[in-house]
């Protein structure tokens, strides 16, 4: 390994405790549910933790692991070091986004806004985000029948 190995490690431990930390308090995610709908079973994510690792993550499951909590991939290849032309966090402008959706995240963070209330808020959109798209036939089927 070389010199700056070690410091890779620390960025990308960093960068997966973060998002860790982020899908449990926004999601009320476990670490079982991360590696559920990551993809990426959680020994290899406490192996990222913890900078225990000889050789370097597998991209595809970096991606997976990036994709399933919403976040890009850049930044967490920038923690690497694999493209240093990539800034971690917040580098381009996130496209637009929903009034309604800002409305959610508002209510989320809102101090005044009941535990009660927030978690159906979660899980509504957690029914939304990953319920089971229609087969195109059957779309087009509802469309006709509209």
């Amino acid at each position: 390994m070389t010199e700056t190995a070690p410091a890779r490690k620390i960025a990308f431990a960093t960068f997966v405790r973060r998002a860790l930390d982020d899908a449990r308090a926004m999601r009320a995610w476990t670490g079982t549910e991360v590696s559920r709908r990551t993809g990426v079973s959680r020994q290899t994510i406490n192996r990222w933790v913890r900078g225990d690792w000889a050789s370097d993550p597998e991209a595809e499951r970096v991606v997976a692991f990036c994709e399933g909590l919403g976040l890009n991939p850049a930044a967490a290849f920038a923690a690497l070091g694999w493209d240093r032309a990539a800034t971690p966090r917040g580098a381009p402008g996130a496209p637009p986004m929903d009034p309604d959706v800002e409305a959610l995240l508002r209510r989320l963070v809102d101090p005044a806004v009941s535990d009660a209330e927030k978690f159906h808020i979660r899980e509504t959109i957690r029914y939304l985000a990953y319920r089971p798209t229609l087969p195109l036939d059957a779309r087009k089927g509802g469309e006709q029948a509209g």
